[in-house]
This record gives C-alpha cells, structure tokens and sequence, in this order.
C-alpha cells in the first residue's frame, strides 16, 4: 500500500518572510533553492505569499503561508486554541538555558518556564506570529 508521507509542516502568518528567517536562524535550517530572501531593496514576491525551510539534510520541515489576519494563540487558556505546536528538544539544562537566551534574542516570547522541572525540564514560547512552540530537555537529543 502507497502510505502519504509527511512533506512539511506548514504555519500560517501574517509576515512569512519573518516568521521563516525566526526559524531560520533558530534552527539553522535554510531556504529551499529559490525561496531564498531577495538583495536588499529587491521586492519579494515569494515573502509575501509562500516560503520553505529545508533541515540540515535538504528535507522539507517548515513552510509558511502568508495570511492576511491571523489570531495569536491564548494557549493554556482564551478563545484562541495552539491547534499546532512545535516540540524542539535539547540533550541538556544547559543547552536549554542557551536556546532560551537565543529563541528570545531572535523574537519569540516565553509563555511558561518551567526549566526546573524535575521530571520534564522545558519552556514553552510563542514565536513572533503568535504559534506556541517548547523547547525542552530530552537526553537522546
């Protein structure tokens, strides 16, 4: 039987350019060959409308879709659900406290720190279009 595979995982924003380069440099992924971003004072036709991140393999991970509203998540509670969410993991506490200083550096906002854990070390973060996502500590990482 022919199973449909994963191709990406795909978020929807109101600024794709932005959202992709969070993710980007959080990352370290790259653009997949023409969604690269344009010289500076060049328009950017594909950041307004549709962008793809490859990982470090050249696989497809993440798209973004330009939107023209989205509602920011009010995850754990309000009218706004997650719906999706990212799970990032690191092999330990200290690495969690350096993607902590970097994922705020490059934009995103911490909704629940809950790094000293004893049983599930993590922090959980909205990127800068509002989508949660956790960075937490997995030893096989």
């Amino acid at each position: 039987m022919d199973l449909p595979t994963l191709r990406q995982v795909v978020l929807d924003t109101t600024d794709a350019r932005a959202l992709a380069e969070f993710y980007r440099a959080l990352l370290g992924y790259t653009y997949v060959p023409g969604d690269e971003p344009p010289a500076p004072d060049e328009p950017d036709p594909k950041g307004a409308d549709w962008l793809v991140l490859q990982d470090r393999s050249g696989n497809r991970a993440l798209a973004f879709q330009q939107v023209p509203a989205l509602p920011k998540a009010t995850w754990p509670e309000g009218p706004h659900p997650q719906q999706l969410h990212l799970d990032l993991q690191v092999p330990t506490r200290e690495s969690l406290d350096t993607q902590h200083t970097r994922a705020l550096t490059l934009g995103a906002h911490l909704i629940r720190d809950e790094a000293d854990d004893p049983v599930e070390s993590l922090r959980i973060y909205a990127d800068p279009s509002g989508h949660p996502f956790c960075i937490f500590v997995a030893p096989d990482a």
